[in-house]
């Protein structure tokens, strides 16, 4: 047994009760959180991003529900990523914009496009209303490599999006992305995924993990467009062409 594995099978583990899912409807769910109080070496973190979990704050957690399989962790390579003609079309348009790319610390500008963001798309969530400390708890970590990629309209300075990711060893872990949605026309949730899978490219990283794809819920079903894409199913990753 090597370090990394016997260090891995002392991590400390809870589930929740069952509660109603948020994607599915008339399903139940239930999630498997890492001990919050586990700041994982960067070497864990990666593992547990390897074996389908995901950050949000502080916590790391996977789905684990006892008749369900619908989320399932994915995971694209820039090396092998064949963007389709929408993508192409996209990040050419995309093109006019500025990328730039910052550690994640809180800023009055960032905190006010996610308002926005959660006020005009996302009113029937749980993050609405949002506040600056939900913010906080949700997209920053005291101990996560966290990351702003930020799109800028050149011809205003002004902020219309914001990809937030964790740089880990061997790759990019997409946290959240929120964007100004009067630029709604530029797909600018697809472009920041884009510009990610740009990034990593440009970092000689393997992979860019996008969280959990849900085929069947119309929230989640967008990402199943990058081809090919890996899906760690029955705990291990394969590939969809």
């Amino acid at each position: 047994m090597n370090k990394l594995e016997k260090n891995t099978n002392q991590l400390d583990f809870y589930i929740t009760p069952e509660h109603e899912c948020p994607y599915l409807t008339e399903k139940q769910s239930q999630t498997v959180f890492l001990n919050p109080e586990v700041h994982p070496h960067i070497n864990i973190y990666q593992w547990l991003i390897d074996k389908g979990f995901r950050r949000s704050g502080e916590h790391i957690y996977r789905p684990q529900c006892a008749d369900c399989r619908a989320c399932i962790s994915i995971r694209v390579s820039p090396s092998k990523f064949n963007p389709s003609k929408q993508q192409k079309r996209c990040a050419k348009n995309g093109k006019r914009f500025t990328t730039r790319i910052s550690p994640a610390l809180y800023d009055q500008q960032h905190y006010q496009l996610f308002e926005s963001y959660i006020n005009a798309r996302h009113k029937d969530g749980d993050m609405y209303p949002t506040s600056e400390k939900q913010y906080k708890e949700f997209i920053l970590s005291d101990w996560a490599n966290t990351q702003f990629l930020d799109l800028v309209d050149p011809m205003t300075g002004r902020l219309i999006a914001c990809s937030v990711f964790d740089e880990l060893t061997t790759g990019l872990s997409a946290i959240y992305t929120f964007f100004d949605v009067e630029y709604s026309k530029f797909s600018l949730g697809r472009l920041a995924v884009l510009k990610l899978i740009e990034h990593c490219q440009y970092l000689e990283l393997e992979h860019v993990y996008l969280g959990y794809w849900i085929k069947n819920s119309p929230k989640m079903s967008y990402k199943g467009e990058y081809r090919p894409l890996e899906c760690f199913i029955e705990d291990r990753w394969i590939s969809l062409s």
